[in-house]
C-alpha cells in the first residue's frame, strides 16, 4: 500500500506542484487571523486586575465597619468596677426619677425645674459618653461618667427631699 502511494506522487508530482495557492487566499487567511486576534477572550490578568479591585473595596468596608464598632465603647471595656458602679447608680437614678415624677402632679412648677437640671447633666454624660472612644485617657473620661451619675443621684435624692419638705408644709399649713 505505501509502494503505490509513493508511485502515484512520483507521477503525479508536477501535477501537485503546478497547483499552488494564489496570493489573495493569503492575504484572505490573513486577515481572518487578524479578525480572530481582536475576538480574543479577556485575559487572564484583566480577571485578576477585577478581583484585586474587589478584594480592596471590601478590605476598606470591613475597616470602616471596625472604626464604626469602635464608636460604641461602653464603660466596661475600659473598667469593669467603674462598670458596676454607673450601672448602681443608673438604676438608682431610675427609680428616683420614678418617684420625681410622681410627685409631678402636686407640684408641676417645681418638677418642670427640677427636670431642667437633670437634662444638663444628661447631656453632659452623652457629651462624655460620645467622647470615651477618641479620648486619649479613657480612664479619666470614664471616671467623669460616673462622677456625673453619683451628681444625678445626689441631685435627685435633693430634689424628693425638697418635694416631701413642701408636701409636709402644704399639709401643717392645711390644718
Amino acid at each position: 500500500m505505501n509502494n503505490r502511494l509513493e508511485t502515484f506522487v512520483k507521477e503525479n508530482r508536477r501535477a501537485f506542484d503546478v497547483m499552488e495557492p494564489s496570493a489573495g487566499l493569503w492575504a484572505k487567511i490573513e486577515q481572518e487571523l487578524d479578525q480572530k486576534k481582536k475576538k480574543k477572550p479577556i485575559k487572564l490578568y484583566l480577571w485578576m486586575s477585577a478581583a484585586a479591585a474587589v478584594v480592596v473595596v471590601f478590605g476598606l468596608i470591613w475597616l470602616y465597619a471596625g472604626r464604626l464598632q469602635n464608636k460604641d465603647l461602653e464603660i466596661a471595656d475600659v473598667s469593669a468596677s467603674y462598670a458596676k458602679k454607673e450601672v448602681h447608680f443608673a438604676g438608682l437614678i431610675t427609680e428616683k426619677r420614678d418617684s420625681l415624677a410622681i410627685f409631678a402632679s402636686a407640684n408641676p412648677e417645681l418638677y418642670k425645674k427640677f427636670t431642667a437640671d437633670l437634662k444638663k447633666l444628661d447631656e453632659d454624660y452623652e457629651r462624655l459618653k460620645a467622647e470615651l472612644p477618641t479620648s486619649p485617657n479613657q480612664t479619666f473620661v470614664v471616671k467623669a461618667m460616673v462622677k456625673n451619675r453619683e451628681i444625678q443621684l445626689q441631685l435627685l435624692k435633693q430634689q424628693l427631699l425638697i418635694i416631701n419638705q413642701v408636701d409636709d408644709y402644704k399639709r401643717v399649713n392645711q390644718i
